[in-house]
């Protein structure tokens, strides 16, 4: 395999296709507790002359999202609004700040890898033929550095984070029924995958790998499910892995922690729209039940979420989204 080139693509390459993307999604949270739950993106769309980024945090009451855009050649290439990065060294240390914004979410953080990466290029048959090609890398990590919510400032050191890199032209459109992200953190590995079925419960994609911190890789082969809906809601479940190295893991979820809906961020359709320079603007989500998958452009949830590995306990996120066509049903994998 060869490596992934960590950087966001520069001013310097051209000739990209016109939906190219180059983007980054990372997530921020403590090793014990499902508050606050933070997540954090952005990607560049160079034929588009576009960037554009979010942030979100969930609370114990409500989720507060900001959004900002603006074009790309306006920038210095590592900054938009308030969010800038740095990749000090590549797959293994970032830098990530967030300046004041509307949801009172500011950080100064640096990101360094507790386990090697999962990366390739991912192939999908979408429903209207043809295929998309794009790179993907996901990888668990520990952050230190400062994180402020409502003024109130602290000292981050050993907070988890998962990140997720992807780059080129994805469509994945039509005929997804499931969409499973997944990232359990423990204390010496991470989980981590990517599953989508169709609206007939058949695969169309699974890629990953559980992630050692002594440098092992072991990639994952199969996965299956049983899991515990409340409308598009996910409430619990149990997740089996079997990886080429023969270890089956049966873990345990308890997803019933709230918010973290990325319709949020952007997602639903928005990302890659030209919104002119220093577009930003900001919401709120109450917790209570008013605001839900079915509600929102999008139904795509990053749960932060705890889990139970053979009584080894765990934490991370479960990012799932269920299609809401009327056609399907979810249909569990795993006996229960």
């Amino acid at each position: 395999m060869e490596s992934f080139h960590d950087e966001l693509v520069g001013p310097g390459v051209t000739d990209l296709p016109e939906r190219f993307f180059d983007r980054f999604v990372f997530n921020l949270h403590r090793t014990d507790a499902t508050t606050p739950s933070i997540i954090f993106g952005l990607g560049i769309y160079p034929a588009r002359d576009t960037v554009d980024g979010f942030a979100i945090l969930t609370t114990g009451t409500e989720q507060r999202n900001v959004r900002f855009a603006s074009e790309l050649s306006a920038t210095d290439w590592s900054s938009c609004g308030q969010l800038s990065w740095q990749v000090v060294e590549p797959m293994t240390t970032w830098h990530v700040a967030l300046g004041p914004n509307p949801a009172s979410l500011e950080f100064d953080l640096t990101w360094r890898a507790r386990a090697p990466a999962w990366y390739g290029d991912v192939t999908v048959t979408n429903s209207g033929g043809g295929t998309t090609v794009f790179e993907h890398l996901f990888q668990s990590g520990w952050y230190d550095g400062t994180l402020a919510i409502d003024g109130v400032r602290q000292r981050i050191d050993g907070w988890y984070g998962q990140r997720d890199r992807s780059r080129g032209v994805r469509t994945m459109s039509g005929g997804q029924g499931l969409h499973i992200w997944y990232q359990a953190q423990f204390p010496d590995r991470s989980v981590g995958f990517l599953l989508v079925e169709d609206r007939a419960g058949s695969r169309l994609l699974l890629e990953g790998a559980v992630m050692h911190t002594d440098g092992g890789l072991d990639p994952v082969v199969d996965v299956r499910h049983h899991l515990s809906f409340d409308q598009l809601d996910l409430r619990s479940g149990t997740i089996e892995v079997t990886t080429e190295g023969g270890r089956v893991y049966t873990i345990e979820t308890d997803a019933s922690a709230r918010g973290a809906l990325m319709a949020g961020g952007g997602y639903g359709g928005r990302h890659g729209q030209a919104l002119g320079r220093d577009h930003l603007e900001s919401d709120v989500y109450p917790l209570d039940g008013t605001v839900t998958q079915l509600t929102l452009d999008s139904s795509l949830t990053d749960r932060l979420a705890t889990f139970d590995w053979d009584g080894t306990p765990g934490i991370g996120i479960f990012e799932f989204a269920l299609t809401r066509s009327r056609s399907y049903s979810y249909r569990p994998t795993l006996a229960g």
